[in-house]
């Protein structure tokens, strides 16, 4: 450690406050008493947002300018707060005293906010508020910790900035595709005809849940797909489940075979729809999404798949959605009737496809060059930190800042 700095512990420097939720009956959502936050769900990059919740029983609070941190799963993150508020169990208020700059330990915490561990417990993973006091912490003079603090603001600002642009581009990237996605789609001539999906497809149909739900997903086996694996830009592995071969043989009935697409019908993510690569085939779908076959001798499954997510086409998804109370959803019979424009002539159809999959590609890499662009300023905002914390951030690296 650097000479000047002592090593303390958390709970030296700061009084730590564990939430604590008053009983239900006094939340309001009209403003009555305080601001009431359970958990992170509000959280942003730095500060709390607006609230939804108020209650008129008062427990545990937290000022203007105290760090709140989670403590039940995930464990770690922190976010100031805005204003005078109630916390519940999920948060703990960090209050700086006067030998510590907030801004410093806001740094510190956000630095280490995913090397914090709780207890494992039967639901949650938490920490309490022992354990948040015993976190141990390198304390610089306070001049030093401002300067710091001056230093990590001017890289952070400039990161952010970075960050930003890396967004906008990849956004543009995708704008640019689906632009001429829609241009493609909307040069109708002669040969092109219209039907709906019931005359085009041999089956429309949802998936099931398993016997079991999440109970019966195992680590490995036959692929269970999803709304969270369907995305119009291509089918995602991530958080892929499988079932056993006992599971999926009581699900033959909602086999996904080679060509068909897939279409989410519930939920936040309706209307999103792929067609699964083959290396993932045989697989099953749950009840929140529809396999749609389509007879290849009148169309490719490809095409489908752009006309369905072309902006007319997805607008229009979107609006045959049933709208719950909780969640919007669209039914087989609403698939059914969906009207489809086409060309009748299938060497036609894989032309259009062609020049697609190809602008898809070249739109995939741009993203995937600037997901590492963005991956590399997380890295280099770590590494400022790092180095912030070890006393390691000269005057070269400041003036550089």
């Amino acid at each position: 450690m650097k000479q000047g700095w002592e090593m303390r512990q958390l709970g030296e420097v700061c009084e730590v406050i564990a939430g604590q939720s008053p009983a239900s009956k006094f939340y309001n959502s009209e403003g009555i008493g305080l601001p009431f936050y359970q958990g992170k769900k509000q959280f942003t990059d730095k500060y709390i947002g607006d609230p939804n919740t108020w209650t008129s029983r008062i427990t545990k609070e937290a000022f203007e300018g105290d760090i709140l941190m989670s403590v039940r799963a995930p464990v770690g993150p922190v976010n100031f707060s805005k204003q005078h508020i109630c916390i519940g169990r999920g948060l703990a208020s960090i209050r700086a005293s006067k030998s510590i700059d907030k801004e410093f330990l806001f740094n510190f915490l956000l630095k280490h906010e995913n090397e914090i561990d709780g207890n494992v417990g039967a639901v949650f993973n938490s920490i309490n508020k022992a354990q948040i006091g015993s976190i141990p912490i390198p304390v610089p003079p306070l001049p030093e910790q401002e300067r710091i603090v001056a230093i990590l603001d001017i890289c952070f600002e400039a990161i952010d900035k970075a960050k930003a642009n890396v967004e906008r581009n990849t956004q543009n990237a995708k704008d640019l595709f689906q632009s001429q996605l829609n241009q493609i789609l909307a040069q109708k001539g002669d040969g092109w005809v219209e039907n709906k999906l019931d005359e085009l497809t041999t089956k429309i149909g949802s998936g099931a849940t398993p016997r079991g739900g999440k109970t019966s997903y195992k680590e490995s086996g036959v692929p269970l797909i999803r709304s969270l694996n369907v995305y119009d830009d291509g089918f995602r592995k991530r958080n892929l489940v499988f079932i056993d071969d006992e599971q999926a043989s009581k699900l033959d009935n909602v086999e996904v075979k080679m060509g068909d697409v897939l279409l989410n019908i519930t939920g936040a993510s309706v209307a999103r729809c792929c067609v699964v690569p083959k290396e993932y085939l045989p697989a099953r779908v749950n009840q929140h999404v529809s396999i749609i076959r389509v007879k290849p001798e009148i169309m490719t499954s490809k095409y489908l798949h752009y006309s369905l997510i072309s902006d007319d086409n997805k607008d229009l998804l979107l609006g045959i959605g049933e709208q719950g109370a909780t969640r919007q959803a669209i039914t087989k019979e609403q698939i059914k009737g969906f009207a489809v424009s086409y060309p009748a002539d299938i060497f036609n159809q894989k032309t259009m496809v062609a020049q697609l999959d190809d602008l898809n590609e070249q739109t995939q890499s741009l993203e995937s060059k600037y997901r590492q662009e963005f991956d590399s300023l997380d890295e280099l905002k770590k590494s400022i930190l790092h180095k912030a914390f070890n006393g390691e951030l000269t005057e070269t690296e400041e003036k550089a800042a």
